[in-house]
């Protein structure tokens, strides 16, 4: 039975939306074992979808988008 988590980031703008999902998308097409990722930029949102069989791949590749997400806005804040 598939698993789905989805996750939404509101922005100020289009242009940081986009600029956190360039700095994720090397990961989204290195692939997490066991995990569909896929991500779209709506507007000012940022649109993250997961997918697994396993419950466990599931937390992983949520944990370590959420957290990737996090240092890329992190990141942007201090640049």
């Amino acid at each position: 039975m598939k698993k789905e988590s989805t996750f939404k980031f509101i922005f100020n703008s289009n242009k940081k939306a986009k600029l956190i999902a360039t700095a994720i998308s090397p990961e989204i097409k290195h692939k997490i074992p066991k995990a569909n990722v896929t991500f779209k930029v709506n507007k000012n949102e940022l649109i993250l979808n997961i997918e697994s069989n396993d419950i466990n791949a599931l937390r992983a590749a949520s944990n370590s988008f959420l957290r990737w997400i996090n240092t890329a806005i992190n990141v942007n804040h201090i640049v």
